[in-house]
């Protein structure tokens, strides 16, 4: 199957051919003929399966046939997803396959200035990707009028829940159109993400092309039994391995990613972090100087685990494993990409003991027992199934206080 068969013209297939795409993936071979019949769809894709590629190249095709020409500040596409890196990431696939085209795109985030953005919009554009809360801002301000979009693309929508973005979604869907194209793709198909696709889609077309574990089959994927105490060194002494040329390091919260970031940088190891509330200023330098190699370790909460498409990262070390094993999935997806391998580590505090088994029961995958040399430090032994085989006198004492402290209630 090739590119012009599935519709696209001859333009952008010859753009397509020189950005070295010949051979479209399963989701676009099942995308692009959907979305050129004018149809719904529901998309059910994991990250690094092409699925940009999926919705935008069959949406640019029709804005060509047609000629269309955007009015000031009246877009004639929307593309939402949930975070900046994300948007940005969407924007430049975008740049790449326009080359050839008089389209034109904007990106509008948070955490830079709103001006630039309000003059690209008064210009006019026929695509926008955006963020909820930005793009909410400038229709608040009448910067932005969503009246002529004709079709609507909401990308990530699993992650755009679990962020909380589920009122402001509905808000934007509101100002939208009755008369227009929906398109919705999701790496998992949660209820709420069901709910949601019932309310915004007309008979879509429901596409699933791939398996759970499509982005953890060339995973090398192992776990150290740990204490929480423990984690800092034992998380050291994995970075110092020589194998671990660029790695990224996750935590469940923006405070513990700043933690683990300052010890290492004060161990002289080169590190920078990225989390929500960073400027997108300062996510931008970050990502910038873990890409050109001038940090080799980035310490991440989730709102990375989308929206970054990084070469060479060796490893993914899940220094506390998320609440969903659907995040875990999509974390360690920053490995292993473009064909290659890669290895991916979880530090298991006992307590996160159940977190491994849904891990486990979503990815049928039992990651290895790790034995390293752990020097200098007690930690704990345990089995892949969660039972404590060893456990020192000291984390037995702390654990008995831990367990004899009385609740507090709040007042």
């Amino acid at each position: 199957m090739s590119f012009s068969k599935l519709g696209l013209s001859s333009r952008l297939c010859t753009t397509l051919e020189s950005l070295g795409l010949k051979d479209p993936t399963p989701i676009q071979v099942k995308a692009i003929p959907e979305v050129l019949a004018g149809h719904d769809v529901l998309g059910i894709a994991q990250t690094g399966t092409g699925k940009t590629a999926a919705f935008c190249l069959p949406l640019l095709e029709s804005l060509l046939r047609g000629d269309v020409r955007a009015g000031s500040r009246h877009p004639v596409v929307l593309i939402l997803s949930p975070t900046r890196e994300l948007s940005r990431q969407i924007h430049d696939e975008i740049s790449k396959f326009c080359r050839r085209t008089r389209l034109r795109f904007a990106c509008v985030t948070g955490g830079v200035s709103q001006k630039p953005q309000e003059k690209v919009l008064l210009e006019g554009v026929e695509i926008l990707v955006a963020t909820p809360g930005r793009l909410l801002d400038l229709a608040a301000n009448d910067h932005v009028d969503l009246g002529a979009v004709s079709h609507f693309v909401l990308d990530e929508a699993d992650q755009l829940l679990d962020m909380g973005f589920i009122r402001d979604v509905k808000r934007i869907v509101s100002r939208l159109p009755r008369r227009r194209q929906s398109l919705l793709f999701s790496a998992t198909m949660p209820r709420e993400v069901e709910k949601l696709a019932d309310e915004i889609l007309r008979s879509p077309a429901r596409l699933e092309v791939s398996p759970k574990v499509v982005t953890v089959e060339k995973v090398d994927q192992g776990f150290v039994p740990v204490t929480s105490e423990n984690k800092p060194a034992v998380l050291q002494q994995l970075l110092a391995r020589k194998d671990v040329r660029k790695a990224i390091v996750f935590t469940r919260t923006k405070h513990g990613a700043n933690r683990v970031a300052k010890r290492l940088a004060k161990d002289g190891v080169g590190v920078e972090v990225i989390h929500g509330n960073k400027s997108q200023n300062a996510r931008n330098r970050a990502l910038e100087s873990f890409r050109n190699g001038d940090a080799w370790v980035l310490v991440a909460t989730d709102v990375a685990a989308r929206g970054i498409d990084i070469a060479e990262i060796s490893h993914v070390i899940n220094y506390e494993l998320p609440h969903e094993p659907e995040v875990y999935v999509h974390r360690i997806g920053r490995t292993a990409r473009a064909g290659a391998s890669g290895v991916a580590w979880s530090l298991v505090d006992p307590s996160e003991q159940s977190r491994l088994r849904a891990i486990e029961r979503l990815t049928r995958i039992k990651p290895r027992l790790l034995d390293f040399p752990l020097q200098g430090i007690s930690a704990e032994r345990e089995s892949s199934a969660g039972k404590t085989v060893e456990l020192s006198a000291g984390d037995k004492r702390r654990r008995s206080r831990r367990r004899r402290r009385p609740a507090t209630r709040a007042a």
